[in-house]
């Protein structure tokens, strides 16, 4: 029923550190905050971190605020030298979508 957003922090062997929340929001959205997920990936010492959000309405095809946040910490990760791997999204009925494999990143 409510949109949440994830980060899993993975070490140079893709090894998973850890999974943080970031948040769960309302029907159509969720807030993201970037400096929260790189403090974290910081604390951690990630190498490579992956994110995903779900879509409750099912709708697989990216909004236009998901490619732009995405893009955001693609280019903040870069700055610390960390590798944003992917970006799913994913629906109710278990279906995906990979930012990666669609080529987005």
């Amino acid at each position: 029923l409510q949109e949440r957003f994830v980060v899993m922090y993975l070490n140079r062997n893709n090894r998973i550190l850890g999974i943080y929340p970031m948040s769960v929001g309302g029907i159509t959205s969720a807030l993201v905050d970037i400096r929260l997920i790189l403090s974290v990936a910081l604390k951690v010492v990630a190498t490579s971190i992956a994110i995903a959000h779900n879509h409750p309405s099912g709708e697989l095809n990216p909004s236009e605020a998901d490619r732009e946040i995405t893009d955001k910490i693609k280019e903040a990760c870069k700055l610390m030298d960390i590798r944003l791997i992917d970006h799913l999204i994913l629906s109710p009925t278990g279906e995906y979508l990979s930012f990666e494999n669609e080529g987005f990143i």
